[in-house]
């Protein structure tokens, strides 16, 4: 049972409601007395109760995304408090990685957005909800599958390898920034697909806030792990005061965004003449493969939370249900999700303090056969969209229709193809802490992230199109295991030294371990005694009556890697006018080589905050502080072991070589330089933050082939490359508050961010990358890392337009040209909010202009040499103005690079305040909401908001490629919330 608050007898009552400018209660508003700990937590209905010693005057009531205010007491029982809309408050605290600070005293590039600010929507993870509404960062689907990854940049791309994504800190917890979700490795027909996203196992209606460090005196506390910036989550807590059950109830469809136009039965008849295809290619039917393999996909989100407490302890516990259908048939996701957090005060002086978050979940995700690294016959989409339009799917008895060779029937590669995985995950945290003195406090940080994972494949002996599985069929189990511990120490400092200087400091010590294991068995049927037959069980079932001969079973274990760190971080304010920051943290890796395992990151940033300044037009503009910051932070995504001597032991007891040792391996450092502005006007109804960023990654980790003579088997040699990539540019964000009264509040937000991206001083041969798959385009590579063009550069061999016979104009093959960069020059947020009286409307849009995609869905799919082999070619393709040689071959060439500007609807939510409804239900309210409503495009394929990650070349992976990957949906839900 949780402490109660002590009531001593020198105390008075004081009741009270808080509200916001149209009346409506506020639930979880703290309230506590000014210059104590006695609090109390509004209830759903914005009342709040409390016991006050009888020499209280204010109260102070704080809520996020409003002003504090001070309500004086003095004589009175009873009091109502309107809070007013301030989300650029100084007196805001926010998270700065191993503390807090007040807003005012924040020098780096850091941008906070709460609840209020979030995208709207059903999320199967919670960065979708950062989309679009932080300027310089970008935030990207990778598929449109349930449960998909998401690419997130800030501030321009610099990974040569690895992710490039940023670190995520939950509660004080770094992830590992992997799935445990294991890959698959069948044959060379069926590719892995796309990876699970790491973030899964949080439910987004949990999170708080999140804070995004973006510059290095920001994320230079983070040291080693923060090259490509770091993402503070933090989740909801409890409030003092009465229990209050929070229910959220939300159910909608999802179906298909976009489409290329292929040709349809009576274009594709019209084809077969114009081109002189056979005839016989008319096999009488009018089918849309494509349409087939998709559906309508429902979602039911349910999420109850539960939370209340006293001075000395309040709690919050959460269940979560989620359940959404993918568009693709046999595919969707499902995620049962708890949360615990509680915050407990020990002691007479309740100097003693213990947090303790657990968050668990388990996700399930059925899996298609998508892919983007499938063989030449390739995955589900590009079966369907190659179909041919006249032939049935289906035999008049109604079984499916199965033709040997490499044409493969979508319906048939769906329905007996079965992809099945498991993810189970537990983030438990405790934080004891003893605060010697208000201005001195110790903690103490106990985490544990332990992810399994478990994945189960078979593919039915009957799909005869893969050679190897028919008359054998396909079955894989295998399992994952992921785990991080934990254990920091921190010595909180926050006092005024000196007259009109204080100085909030931290010094700490963090030790972390990484553990990555696994096993697997797959199989094949054994063909002579009818592979797996047929006993109404998944293959996986009954996996032992597999061929011997051709049943394999490895494990492994990674190398564990440890991490031991020292950090420190002063800031010191003086006047509230001048604020010097410093920050250094020592880290020591056991991933690099036994000569460079230790690296400094230091970093220092200054802000002037001229608002308090005497000579300051405070009439005219409320703040207006500059800021300019240098640091220095590093990277070590790359496996474990790297840097020692690395085999794979065969099952004949051989050891092949993984990877080559490097005592020299060092750190890839990343140099950053920040000048910033922050600017509101008009009470903060206008703000407006600019700042510029220049940032230098070098000693860039990048994995090698020793050249010739070598082992039959070559081992990777990773090393330090001699090079540099500079993303600089400028970022802007502008918030606005147009009109606010009672009745009607109208408010626009926008954010733009430039960004310029070039590859600088490497030394020696360009590296290839952005390799292009399907038929007759094996090898084929699109991309260059080459000194003096953006990373991942396209190099492609110039097309020159179509002949009079139709063929491709002569090209050098020997000799790409650059043209055009995969990374994006500008991005753009926009947001608008409107309100009149108890009805609201929110819009959220995205934008990206400046980048350039292979269409390799086109190249592959879509070229016109498909209808002579029996198979459907692109419209674009059928409409040429010149006509096409059915024989041109579809060489890789600039002919499929298309500009990838858009503007996307992301979200639209209409949604009507019913207050409270009756004495029981408080503060309801129905929404409707809109994602992914409409996207203002030129491009030809299915979405531009693309980011497959291939296998790329050498080891490094692509960007900007589109192969066939799972759509992106269109999704529209209607839920409700209310308080109890």
């Amino acid at each position: 049972m949780l402490p109660s608050l002590s009531q001593a007898q020198t105390t008075r009552p004081v009741s009270g409601k808080v509200v916001d400018a149209q009346s409506n209660g506020l639930p979880g508003v703290t309230v506590v007395v000014t210059g104590t700990t006695v609090g109390a937590s509004t209830g759903g209905d914005g009342s709040f109760e409390l016991q006050v010693p009888a020499t209280a005057t204010t109260l102070t009531v704080s809520y996020v995304g409003y002003a504090s205010q001070q309500i004086n007491i003095t004589g009175k029982s009873s009091v109502q408090v309107t809070l007013k809309e301030d989300a650029q408050s100084l007196s805001e605290v926010v998270v700065v990685g191993y503390g807090t600070a007040r807003k005012q005293d924040v020098t780096g590039a850091v941008s906070v957005i709460g609840e209020r600010d979030f995208n709207k929507g059903t999320f199967t993870s919670p960065d979708q909800l950062l989309q679009g509404r932080v300027s310089g960062v970008q935030v990207g689907n990778n598929s449109g599958q349930p449960g998909g990854p998401t690419t997130i940049r800030i501030r321009g791309n610099s990974a040569v390898t690895g992710s490039g994504q940023p670190l995520y800190v939950v509660d004080g917890v770094p992830l590992d920034g992997r799935t445990a979700r294991p890959g698959l490795a069948a044959s060379a027909d069926v590719g892995a697909g796309a990876d699970s996203n790491p973030l899964n196992f949080l439910n987004p209606d949990d999170i708080e806030t999140f804070t995004v460090l973006k510059d290095a005196s920001a994320t230079a506390i983070y040291g080693s792990r923060a090259a490509y910036g770091v993402v503070l989550i933090t989740t909801k807590k409890g409030n003092s005061g009465a229990p209050v059950l929070s229910v959220g109830v939300s159910g909608g469809f999802s179906k298909l965004l976009r489409r290329p136009e292929f040709l349809n039965a009576s274009q594709y008849r019209e084809a077969i003449g114009y081109y002189g295809a056979p005839a016989s290619n008319d096999k009488g039917g009018d089918v849309d493969a494509l349409d087939e393999i998709l559906r309508t996909g429902y979602l039911q989100n349910y999420n109850v939370a539960m939370s209340g407490g006293g001075e000395t302890g309040r709690y919050r516990l959460s269940l979560g249900y989620l359940d959404q259908d993918g568009i693709v048939n046999k595919t969707g996701f499902k995620k049962y999700s708890a949360n615990l957090s509680t915050n407990l005060q020990f002691l007479e002086s309740k100097k003693l303090g213990v947090d303790v978050n657990i968050a668990t979940s388990q996700f399930r995700e059925q899996l298609a056969n998508i892919t983007t690294d499938a063989g030449f016959r390739g995955s589900l989409i590009g079966q369907a969209l190659q179909w041919n339009p006249t032939q049935p799917l289906r035999n008049p008895d109604g079984s499916l229709f199965i033709q040997s060779g490499d044409v493969v029937n979508p319906l048939a590669a769906q329905e007996l193809y079965d992809d099945n995985s498991r993810v189970n995950t537990v983030l438990a945290s405790i934080t004891p802490s003893y605060k010697f003195t208000d201005w001195l406090q110790y903690r103490m940080l106990l985490g544990i992230n332990y992810n399994s994972g478990e994945r189960r494949t078979s593919i039915n002996q009957r799909l005869i199109n893969y050679p190897g599985i028919e008359n054998q069929g396909f079955a894989s189990i295998s399992n994952n295991e992921l785990t991080t511990q934990q254990i920091a120490h921190t010595l909180n400092f926050n006092k005024a030294v000196a007259s009109d200087l204080n100085l909030n400091a931290v010094l700490g010590y963090e030790y972390t371990k990484f553990i990555n294991l696994g096993s697997s068995i797959s199989a094949y049927g054994n063909p002579a005694t009818g592979g797996f037959g047929n006993f109404g069980l998944d293959y996986t079932n009954y996996i032992q009556t597999s061929a011997t001969g051709s049943r394999t079973i490895s494990s492994f274990k990674d190398p564990s890697s440890e991490l031991q760190s020292f950090f420190g971080r002063a800031i010191l304010n003086y006047k509230d006018r001048y604020v010097l920051t410093g920050t250094l943290r020592r880290d020591e890796s056991s991933k690099f080589g036994a000569n460079e395992r230790v690296g400094y990151f230091p970093s220092f940033a200054f802000a002037w905050d001229l608002s308090q300044e005497s000579f300051f037009p405070a009439e005219k503009l409320t703040q207006l502080k500059l800021r300019t910051g240098y640091g220095l932070t590093g990277n070590q995504e790359f496996p474990a072991g790297a840097a020692q001597d690395r085999f794979e032991i065969r099952d004949n007891g051989a050891q092949i070589p993984l990877n080559s040792r490097n005592e020299n391996l060092k750190w890839q450092a990343d140099r950053q330089f920040n000048v910033g502005i922050d600017i509101g006007a008009f009470e903060n109804r206008l703000t407006f933050t600019v700042d510029y960023f220049n940032k230098t990654t070098s000693d860039i980790l990048f994995p090698t082939v020793p050249g010739q003579p070598a082992p039959q088997v070559q081992a990777i040699f990773w090393d330090n490359l001699d090079g540099k990539i500079v993303n600089k540019g400028v970022e802007m964000a502008l918030g606005t508050t147009l009109v606010r009264n009672d009745k009607v509040e109208i408010g626009f937000n926008a954010n733009a961010t430039f960004i310029r991206n070039e590859v600088k001083d490497l030394v020696g041969a360009d590296i290839i990358t952005g390799a292009i798959n399907g038929q007759g385009l094996s090898g084929s590579t699109s991309q260059l890392i080459r000194s003096g063009y953006p990373l991942n550069a396209f190099f492609l061999p110039r097309y020159n337009g179509l002949n009079e016979q139709g063929l491709s104009n002569p090209v050098d093959l020997a000799n790409p040209v650059y043209a055009g960069s995969p990374n994006p020059r500008t991005l753009l947020g926009l947001s608008a909010n409107a309100r009149y009286g108890k009805l609201s409307l929110i819009a959220n849009m995205t934008g990206v202009f400046g980048q350039y995609i292979y269409n390799n869905t086109l190249n592959a799919v879509g070229n016109v040499g498909q209808i002579g082999a029996g198979k459907n070619i692109a419209l674009s393709t059928f409409e040429n103005p010149i006509k096409e040689s059915i024989g041109n071959p579809a060489a890789a060439t600039t002919r499929y690079l298309e500009k990838g500007n858009y503007l996307k609807m992301s979200n639209l939510t209409l949604a009507y305040a019913f207050g409270d409804v009756g004495s029981v239900v408080k503060g309801a309210r129905v929404y409707v909401t809109g994602q992914n409503l409409f996207v203002i495009t030129k491009y030809d394929g299915f979405d531009p908001e693309i980011n497959t990650v291939k296998r790329g070349a050498n080891q490094v992976p692509s960007v900007g490629i589109d192969y066939l990957p799972y759509p992106s949906a269109r999704t529209f839900t209607l839920g409700v919330n209310f308080n109890l």
